[in-house]
């Protein structure tokens, strides 16, 4: 067999060729690797001269939130601010903004000579007095919460609570709890009046004693079970920031009422009469169908009633965070198939996420079947876990 060498020449083009390949791809990649230019610095001089760089974070109210390596992020009113000067895009939306679509200007922000300016791409000039301003957004956070489509599986905020006992002896036990509560606010920042709501709640009580007949005389093991069971979804939509409609639909198991499944479908209107980073309080109400299947058929209604609720959130010192709700269900066309329930719970922080959860829940139906308690009385320790 034999072999044929290349030719000088052309061992000469293919080795410069390669050498050439090599060194454009050197090139190449040596610029593709080089940083981009950083954007110019914002700045900020205040009324007694001093000047901070740095970036102009979002604006509410009367001021602006300005963070640079030198002070962090700080919250500025425009009464100490003598002139200020942005480089990025922002969209500025005025307190008589109807909805975050509406009458917003957008451009470059700047301040000075006591009103905020905005310059366009074509170089106009808006003037705003800072008592008409509302919020000040960079573009990017305003194209995606407000005008963008946030996908129905992002964004949702709350818990998820689990615990369980075991008894293992003469008697046999088991008794397992879980519950979450999510929330999906949208815009998803908190600066930014809330467009629609989405709520979802769950919570599951499962347990099983069985007790042997003593003394033993063949029969069967007694068997007490408990199934706990409701589930929730509600939708809000805001017409104003403190004012929204909602629709929502809830379903109850309740072995120890008796109770196979209630159904709840109805639409109202809420309210939230305080909003405040500590604490919020909402009052709810409603008009809605309700249908309740009993174990004993000739229990069974359906209904025609109202929901009238209120929820309470607090952020309490040291991170506790205290949790109440309360809803009464009176029904029109049957004055005494009316139900009530009541929650109130407290989560200690124990680690990062991790916490200890303490919860009392108060079922209450006025028309049980034959044979069952009107209440359901239920305290669950837990451990739960904050979703980010």
């Amino acid at each position: 067999m034999t072999t044929t060498s290349p030719h000088p020449i052309q061992s000469l083009i293919l080795s410069r060729a390669l050498t050439s390949l090599v060194v454009f791809l050197s090139l190449a990649s040596a610029a593709f690797a080089q940083d981009k230019p950083k954007p110019e610095p914002d700045v900020l001089i205040f009324t007694n001269g001093d000047q901070l760089t740095g970036t102009v974070e979002r604006g509410a109210g009367d001021s602006v939130v300005f963070k640079s390596d030198m002070a962090g992020e700080i919250t500025v009113p425009f009464a100490k601010i003598k002139e200020l000067r942005t480089h990025g895009q922002f969209a500025l939306l005025r307190k008589d903004t109807k909805t975050p679509t509406t009458n917003v200007l957008e451009g470059t922000v700047g301040y000075a000579d006591s009103k905020v300016t905005l310059s366009s791409s074509t170089g106009t000039l808006e003037s705003v007095e800072p008592k008409n301003v509302d919020f000040i957004i960079d573009k990017t956070t305003y194209d995606k919460q407000v005008l963008g489509h946030v996908p129905l599986w992002k964004g949702w905020h709350g818990n998820v609570t689990g615990g369980a006992t075991f008894v293992r002896s003469t008697q046999n036990g088991s008794t397992f709890t879980a519950s979450t509560a999510l929330v999906r606010a949208i815009p998803q920042v908190t600066y930014l009046p809330t467009k629609s709501k989405s709520l979802l709640n769950f919570t599951e009580t499962y347990g099983k004693l069985t007790q042997p007949v003593y003394p033993p005389t063949g029969a069967p093991d007694t068997v007490i079970k408990t199934n706990v069971f409701a589930a929730g979804f509600e939708q809000d939509e805001y017409f104003s920031p403190r004012f929204y409609g909602l629709g929502h639909l809830n379903f109850n198991h309740d072995y120890s009422q008796g109770l196979d499944l209630q159904q709840v479908y109805g639409g109202g209107i809420g309210w939230t009469v305080i909003q405040q980073p500590k604490q919020e309080l909402d009052l709810k109400a409603d008009v809605h169908y309700e249908k309740q299947t009993f174990e004993t058929a000739s229990s069974n209604q359906n209904l025609v009633g109202s929901t009238i609720s209120e929820i309470y959130h607090r952020n309490l010192p040291r991170g506790i965070v205290f949790n109440e709700s309360a809803d009464a269900l009176p029904a029109f066309n049957n004055s005494n198939a009316y139900s009530a329930d009541a929650t109130a719970g407290i989560v200690l922080p124990v680690y990062k996420r991790l916490g200890a959860n303490f919860t009392t829940t108060d079922n209450f139906l006025n028309d049980p079947a034959p044979g069952f308690k009107k209440n359901s009385f239920q305290f669950v320790l837990g451990v739960t876990y904050t979703l980010p």
